[in-house]
């Protein structure tokens, strides 16, 4: 038998392979470093490029920041649809021109960004504002309420706690507008209850108060507001009007005295006040009054009464009944008033509440035919109003 020949290519070749093997690792880390470094340099082109896009991106935001607080809204939208050029789905960009659009009066446009912001976050305060802004400007009245409540109730930053009282104050506003003085009066609570001591604020809030006819609490902001400022005009009338309004005359009075000498040309102050003292001074009933000051007083107010009679003709009959058995209160008035002097009352106290009870009747009927009456009539519907109760 031969013997195997080795291919004397093979033999050739061998240390070429051996030696490619050993530098096989060689190679795949050299080849493995450039990847590396590649991919190192390409990310921070990236980076380069984003870093650069965020740049020209603020940049273009600061500028349209600047033109907002300036109110030079057209400049400050041009730059902030600039810098979403930069960051297409920027939320603070996109909040902000919705704020420009909002000031050029563009409502439409403005109203497409804050939904799609709402959208994204619909727990923002700032966006809930401006969307009840939009709907109360559009007579959206239930849609204003929900986002003024989804605004009050959102997270603000501390330093921005103050938008929250605002937008509570914008939506009492609103209510106060569309006549719903008792949903004013629940907002004006809630926002008292986190109101301090600040004689501003409690002025401001009494002040609501007396336009939603709340004037308890109307009356208790004045008083908190007097505290601090005893001598503010303002105050003291509102406090005046409130006590007015609640029956408290002496209290009323004494409040509208101050407020005039503290502004003397308060003309609403000094006419409640005038009417104030007449209630004070002609009510017979009022506390520690003598018999005879009451007598005069119920003398007195008689004889107003039928002068309203004369200027103000009533229906033949004011109660129920036949009219043709009924007797008018100006036959009544006719038939008691020889009765009605001092004299006989003095000898007669039920004379008082006759004659009382008449006087608080044809008040309140001539009042309903002919309209609220003015100067002692007032005072004196005001009067039977006021004791109706014991009527």
């Amino acid at each position: 038998m031969f013997g195997e020949q080795e291919d004397p290519v093979t033999t050739e070749r061998l240390p070429y392979y051996r030696l490619y093997l050993r530098q096989r690792p060689v190679i795949l880390v050299v080849f493995t470093l450039m990847a590396v470094i590649f991919f190192l340099f390409t990310s921070g082109l990236a980076r380069l490029y984003r870093a650069q896009r965020e740049s020209l991106g603020t940049r273009w935001f600061t500028r349209g920041r600047a033109e907002l607080n300036a109110r030079n809204y057209a400049g400050a939208v041009s730059d902030f649809r600039a810098a979403l050029l930069y960051s297409r789905d920027n939320y603070t960009y996109q909040l902000n021109l919705a704020e420009a659009l909002l000031g050029l009066g563009r409502t439409g446009q403005a109203s497409a960004y804050l939904l799609n912001l709402w959208d994204r976050e619909p727990e923002d305060g700032l966006v809930n504002l401006e969307l009840a802004r939009i709907a109360s400007s559009t007579g959206q009245l239930q849609q204003a309420i929900r986002y003024y409540h989804d605004a009050i109730y959102a997270a603000w930053a501390s330093d921005e706690e103050w938008k929250r009282r605002d937008a509570r104050l914008e939506l009492i506003e609103l209510l106060l507008n569309h006549k719903a003085p008792a949903q004013a009066q629940s907002e004006l609570i809630g926002l008292e209850a986190n109101v301090g001591d600040d004689p501003a604020q409690q002025e401001q809030i009494g002040s609501l108060f007396l336009r939603a006819q709340d004037y308890e609490h109307a009356l208790n902001a004045f008083v908190i507001a007097l505290k601090s400022e005893r001598h503010n005009p303002t105050a003291l009338a509102g406090a005046g009007e409130a006590a007015f309004q609640l029956g408290r005359y002496p209290l009323a009075q004494r409040y509208l005295q101050a407020a005039l000498a503290a502004n003397p040309n308060d003309k609403q102050s000094a006419q409640a006040l005038k009417t104030t003292e007449m209630v004070v001074e002609m009510d017979p009933f009022r506390r520690q009054i003598s018999t005879a000051e009451r007598n005069r007083s119920v003398v007195q107010v008689f004889q107003i009464a039928g002068q309203r009679l004369t200027g103000c003709a009533l229906p033949k009959s004011t109660t129920p009944g036949p009219a043709s058995t009924q007797p008018s209160l100006s036959d009544e008035w006719a038939s008691l008033k020889p009765k009605i002097t001092e004299r006989n009352l003095e000898r007669d106290p039920d004379l008082v509440e006759s004659a009382m009870d008449l006087v608080f009747q044809i008040e309140r009927q001539t009042s309903i035919v002919c309209g609220t009456p003015s100067g002692s009539d007032l005072a004196l519907l005001l009067i039977a109003k006021l004791h109706e109760g014991n009527q």
